[in-house]
């Protein structure tokens, strides 16, 4: 199937039972060191949906190799764009320097070669090239991630995959919060804990910051600290996409303070990117207090105010990034803030 090319952004195919995903390292080399891991989230994968998981030529190389060889990374995601077997790729895991890839990264072939590539965290910056090359993106669980959770793929992950990378139809797809969440962290490094279950606890839910208006626009954005490498460089993201979008926002398991988070969005504001949104999303922070956590919403809010952006619809806390379970956002896609009715949902189908 051809991907359908709308009047900015082509959707890549969407996936199909049977159809084989390639898994790329385009950040660290994890899976190399946490073999038994990687196994996990491939196998779940393939049970779960269906799918044949393969590897790029470089995705299991030693890390220390990977980390000298940034044209290699790319290399592989051209490889896996242009293989007619291939309809997805999927990030094994992120990293802190996927950056370095760009300068051998052809726009053209991501244009020619429409594919789903999702990750998260540092492959903030992969997908970011797809979104500049007018291709949706999908802002979604890596490998070695929630696809490798213990004892299985959480519902939560499995119905948004599902929705995203699946069905093209219906055209609109309503976003959900999860039920329950998680940040305990069980050593990947010791196999012996594959089996114990991980502990969830009830979700508050999302948090309405500010805005009463329903808004509607692209959904941009990816993990801010990521962002932060492509500020001033000549992948960063043209002004023209950030024109009425929806701004995706996270933080990285780094936990930033959220001082540090006011001064990377004042400078959006400085910018002029702050002035042109219509709407901003923002994941549940990872290894924030409650405390933080509240501080976070604070400065988000006073440093729009600061911008003359008190109208803005922001809605917090959402099931996205580095939290667990993580749901699929389509970086590229049109969808819609409806601070009355309480809904977050798309306003067209991510893949064709």
């Amino acid at each position: 199937m051809r991907a359908r090319v709308g009047s900015v952004f082509a959707k890549p195919p969407r996936l199909r039972i049977g159809d084989t995903v390639a898994a790329i390292s385009v950040s660290s080399g994890l899976p190399a060191l946490l073999p038994h891991r990687y196994a996990a989230g491939k196998r779940q994968i393939e049970e779960t949906f269906g799918v044949t998981v393969i590897e790029t030529p470089n995705a299991l190389k030693d890390p220390d190799w990977l980390y000298r060889n940034p044209r290699a990374r790319a290399d592989d995601l051209h490889w896996a764009l242009e293989n007619p077997e291939v309809r997805a790729i999927f990030s094994t895991i992120g990293g802190n320097e996927s950056v370095r890839i760009l300068p051998h990264v052809n726009s053209g072939i991501i244009r020619k070669h429409p594919k789903i590539m999702m990750g998260s965290s540092d492959t903030t910056i992969a997908l970011t090239a797809f979104v500049r090359a007018g291709v949706v993106a999908f802002y979604g669980p890596p490998v070695m991630g929630d696809l490798a959770e213990n004892c299985g793929i959480r519902p939560f992950v499995k119905e948004s995959v599902r929705a995203a990378l699946f069905e093209a139809e219906p055209s609109r797809i309503e976003f959900q919060a999860a039920e329950e969440w998680s940040e305990e962290f069980l050593e990947w490094g010791d196999p012996s804990l594959a089996s114990r279950a991980r502990k969830f606890v009830p979700s508050e839910g999302w948090q309405w910051l500010q805005g009463g208006a329903r808004a509607s626009g692209r959904l941009v954005g990816g993990c801010l600290d990521v962002l932060e490498f492509l500020k001033g460089t000549p992948w960063w993201i043209p002004k023209k996409l950030w024109d009425g979008a929806i701004f995706v926002a996270e933080t990285s398991e780094e936990a930033p303070p959220p001082t540090s988070v006011s001064y990377w969005l004042r400078n959006y504001g400085s910018q002029g990117i702050l002035q042109r949104l219509s709407g901003m999303l923002v994941a549940r922070p990872m290894r924030y207090t409650r405390e933080m956590t509240d501080s976070l919403y604070k400065e988000i809010r006073r440093v729009l105010a600061e911008f003359g952006r008190e109208d803005l619809p922001v809605v917090a806390n959402l099931d996205f990034g580095h939290t667990s379970p993580q749901m699929v956002v389509p970086l590229g896609c049109r969808a819609q803030i409806d601070p009355e009715a309480r809904r977050i949902a798309l306003l067209e189908s991510p893949v064709a």
